[in-house]
């Protein structure tokens, strides 16, 4: 039989129509760039950066970046989420180190470091978002987590008994202070502190400390903020 012309419609692809597929590939690159922005804006500035800030970095309007991110803490949540899902893995692989004192320095020093490079990051781990419903189970399960891994460590011996998982608080309190400070000062001088405290959360008799990280070039000075900065 000689061939007959079909008369149905030709068939696209699982991904939809060319234009379909430009028009979602275009919306990805743009939600990417809003969130570099973001990411960028909030470490240099904070998190209550403008977002018409945000806006211009990325090259967008305010309305398109509202339409993407209604509000602020969206914004956040979506700017930062690598950033957390970096921390629970090194919450992993600190539970799954057999050393739990190791696995328990090696986190505190990841978190230390972010948090001294990324002032955005410093207010997201700090702060609340009740819109983020998920960032709250990620924070409850990242809090059962660390005191698992307290727990282990004092079991060990490599934990005073009167260790409390609260005074990784504190360490990380100590250690935002150090955020506005030069990049090099800054990670410099949160090696030394998390080694200084760390010394202390030994168990005693102290025994032999090991060697502080060098000092970094700081004098009284640096604990004044400049005029006009909250």
């Amino acid at each position: 039989m000689p061939d007959q012309t079909s008369h149905k419609p030709p068939e696209h692809t699982a991904g939809g129509p060319p234009a379909d597929r430009d028009l979602r590939a275009d919306a990805r690159r743009n939600r990417e760039r809003v969130l570099e922005a973001a990411r960028e804006t909030f470490a240099a500035q904070g998190v209550d950066a403008p977002m018409s800030a945000v806006a211009r970095r990325a090259g967008v309007g305010v309305a398109t970046l509202y339409r993407r991110f209604p509000t602020r803490s969206a914004l956040v949540t979506a700017a930062f989420t690598e950033q957390l899902s970096l921390c629970a893995s090194a919450l992993d692989e600190a539970l799954a180190d057999p050393d739990p004192g190791h696995g328990l320095y090696t986190l505190l020093e990841k978190v230390c470091t972010t948090l001294v490079t990324d002032r955005g990051f410093e207010t997201v781990l700090m702060a609340r978002f009740p819109e983020a419903l998920d960032y709250d189970k990620e924070r409850a399960c990242a809090e059962e987590g660390l005191a698992r891994l307290v727990r282990r460590a004092r079991e060990a011996g490599q934990l005073r008994e009167d260790f409390d998982p609260a005074d990784i608080a504190l360490l990380l309190l100590a250690v935002t202070g150090l955020a506005g400070q030069p990049r090099e000062t800054a990670l410099a001088a949160s090696r030394r502190l998390l080694t200084y405290l760390f010394q202390a959360f030994r168990p005693p008799p102290p025994g032999r400390p090991a060697p502080l990280p060098p000092a970094p070039p700081m004098s009284l000075d640096a604990v004044h903020r400049p005029t006009g900065r909250p």
